[in-house]
């Protein structure tokens, strides 16, 4: 399988490697010191569960590679719109585009029935400019539940989980999910294909939804959130109300929040990738994790007080943060 990483950050990165160990023909494509290092030393995993070396090619002009089976997106969701020029090269007729996104996908009300069936989310599509860049026919979800950091160039430190979760849109059976399950499992990742990937969406933005705006907006990590009564408090609000919004969409997660928060606590004083952006000047990833589901929200009559005071207060932050790059 000839697969492209489009965007190979911390995450990108890490299944790049892991798809090269496992036989797969993998092409990075990254910028700056990160692609200089990797294209002389490889990428390097330092991983609890055992550090490792890959050389996959890696270069900053997609042209180089051409078509390839798969794309995976290692992109924030905010810069799909955009990537056009970077993504045309590598699309043959048949090649499909992983989109490793955290949040409410593009793609979410493709395939299914229903009032909402086909319906564009406007802070995720906003005027249909993503659909135009990766048509959902292309589109295969996935879902990321490894917690990885770019601990210098070419190097990746890989926290916890190996879990990427995929499935096609509209819940069909296919051959091109099920060869990227065997390519990814053969790197040592798991990589299960569910036959609809909302509630993995819906549980993971169940701590997205909080973590990654609080972490922002306080400048702390995920377990110093969880400790403090009054901010674990807090998100134990926003999540009630996130699964409010998930079951009038049609979607009730099997995981509680106890154990949301739980989990979220023994990953320690890990920074979000939200944190990490803020800190170096970039506009964060917050449309599809929070402004997505309080216009879910309008949709459905759901009341979010909380989700919304929050999506307004970050919503300030990305923009004074835009406005000063």
């Amino acid at each position: 399988m000839r697969i492209a990483v489009l965007g190979a950050g911390a995450i990108g990165a890490y299944a790049g490697a892991a798809l090269h160990r496992g036989g797969a023909d993998v092409h990075l494509v990254a910028r700056n010191e990160h692609l200089k290092a990797m294209r002389e030393n490889g990428v390097r995993v330092l991983s609890p569960r055992g550090d490792f070396t890959a050389h996959p090619h890696a270069t900053d002009d997609p042209s180089e590679i051409g078509p390839v089976d798969i794309v995976f997106l290692g992109l924030k969701a905010q810069y799909y719109a955009g990537c056009g020029s970077l993504l045309r090269p590598l699309l043959g007729p048949n090649t499909a585009v992983v989109a490793a996104q955290n949040g409410v996908p593009w793609w979410y009300f493709h395939g299914v029935e229903g009032p909402l069936a086909g319906h564009r989310i406007e802070s995720v599509d906003p005027g249909g400019a993503v659909s135009r860049v990766i048509p959902v026919e292309r589109a295969i979800g996935c879902v990321v539940y490894a917690a990885t950091e770019i601990e210098g160039p070419g190097v990746i430190r890989h926290i916890e989980g190996t879990r990427f979760s995929i499935g096609e849109p509209d819940r069909s059976d296919s051959a091109r999910c099920r060869e990227l399950s065997a390519a990814m499992e053969a790197g040592g990742l798991k990589c299960p294909v569910e036959h609809d990937l909302r509630e993995d969406i819906w549980v993971k933005l169940m701590g997205n939804i909080v973590f990654n705006p609080l972490s922002a907006l306080t400048r702390s990590t995920m377990a110093q959130i969880c400790r403090n009564r009054s901010t674990r408090d807090l998100a134990r609000t926003m999540m009630n109300e996130t699964l409010e919004v998930a079951e009038r969409v049609g979607v009730r997660p099997s995981v509680s929040i106890d154990r949301r928060l739980a989990g979220a606590e023994r990953t320690g004083d890990h920074r979000t990738s939200t944190l990490h952006d803020l800190e170096r000047g970039r506009t964060m990833e917050l449309d599809v994790i929070l402004s997505a589901v309080v216009e879910l929200a309008d949709l459905t009559g759901a009341p979010v007080p909380t989700l919304r005071a929050v999506d307004a207060v970050a919503g300030l932050l990305n923009q004074r943060v835009a406005e000063a790059s």
